[in-house]
């Protein structure tokens, strides 16, 4: 497909910079495809009342790592002063090694030497220091740090910068605050660069409810990809290439969810990462497996959808993959009608936004 058609007109103003407080506050559109009324004004907290005794969540629990780093490269022969370098971690690669964007990436080149967490952190000063190791494309380098393990991660945790997504650092920079915003409830395992945002909306006494309704919630792991910021380039969808990100369905969660489903109750998913990952573990007659590894599984109109039955989301980026993934879930004369019902009525969009919830008809 062509993707402008996924583009449309969003008043900066409707930019969230930050969540609402308490979290299940938020905004929350319902999107019943077909149904009249197919578009419903909520809250996140009325949850409860919109699900059924029997369904599950699915949740998230990927931890942010604080992998915006600041730093000088200096070469030996160089004279004056370093060049001053931003690189977003995105992917570990080894130990001691990660991936990352780095930016300016053109006045980098495989040998170069970057100091990061100088500033304001006289204790690390030296401490994390870096190689080029290797050039990618699009300012993508290897990164191999003087540091390795458990001391490589302290080391970023204490100089690194929450990575905001392009949107709202362009407006203000991270502060503390922040440290906490951009984790989910449910954030466990380190590894993602952006936060799972639909998780953003749970509180714990949301959860208590959920419970209280008959409302199960089981986990999975998707380590989020600074892909996820990237900007889909190409004229049509067929030509964008995705990038793979590391998941896992544990045995214990694709059991207590096949359950969920052959009880006839529905599986709801929090978000689009946990989407994408329960959609790469189905097989193709419905069931879920357990399953590790990396998915690239891009999805557009058209798709045949194997075991989810709703989604809760945040309201994506234009011309986005995951705004693609909506129209593919909901079809995408309802995604039109959805983000402009949201835009017209005041909803925040984006990571600290609101949320929609979609709930289409079951599936033959």
């Amino acid at each position: 497909m062509r993707v402008d058609l996924f583009d449309f007109e969003l008043p900066p103003e409707r930019i969230a910079l930050r969540p609402v407080s308490p979290r299940d506050a938020a905004r929350m559109l319902v999107v019943r495809p077909g149904d009249a009324p197919e578009l419903t004004d909520a809250h996140v907290f009325d949850l409860p009342a919109l699900l059924r005794p029997g369904d599950a969540l699915v949740v998230n629990d990927t931890r942010v790592v604080p992998a915006r780093l600041d730093g000088i490269r200096r070469r030996a022969a160089s004279q004056g002063e370093g060049v001053r370098v931003e690189a977003m971690l995105h992917k570990r690669v080894a130990p001691d090694a990660w991936l990352a964007l780095a930016r300016p990436g053109k006045r980098l080149a495989p040998g170069d030497r970057i100091a990061f967490g100088g500033e304001g952190n006289t204790c690390l000063l030296g401490s994390l220091d870096a190689t080029v190791e290797e050039k990618g494309e699009g300012g993508e380098v290897t990164l191999r740090f003087d540091l390795s393990g458990a001391a490589l991660d302290e080391a970023v945790a204490a100089v690194g910068h929450i990575p905001l997504p392009p949107y709202i650092a362009a407006k203000r920079p991270d502060d503390e605050q922040d440290r906490s915003d951009y984790q989910t409830m449910f954030a466990a395992y380190e590894g993602s660069v952006a936060a799972p945002t639909a998780g953003l909306h749970f509180t714990p006494d949301l959860i208590h409810r959920l419970e209280e309704r008959g409302v199960e919630t089981h986990r999975v792991t998707l380590h989020v990809g600074a892909g996820t910021f990237l900007p889909v380039k190409a004229d049509d969808t067929t030509d964008h290439r995705m990038h793979a990100e590391w998941g896992e369905v544990s045995a214990a969660t694709a059991e207590a969810l096949n359950t969920v489903k052959a009880r006839g109750g529905r599986v709801v998913t929090v978000g689009t990462t946990a989407t994408r990952l329960i959609e790469s573990a189905a097989s193709d007659d419905g069931r879920l497996a357990a399953w590790r590894g990396e998915t690239d599984i891009f999805i557009t109109p058209g798709y045949r959808f194997r075991f989810i039955d709703g989604m809760l989301t945040n309201f994506h980026l234009p011309r986005s993959t995951l705004v693609m993934l909506v129209a593919a879930f909901i079809g995408h004369e309802s995604q039109k009608r959805a983000y402009a019902h949201a835009i017209a009525n005041g909803y925040r969009f984006y990571s600290y936004g609101d949320a929609c919830l979609l709930l289409p008809k079951a599936r033959a």
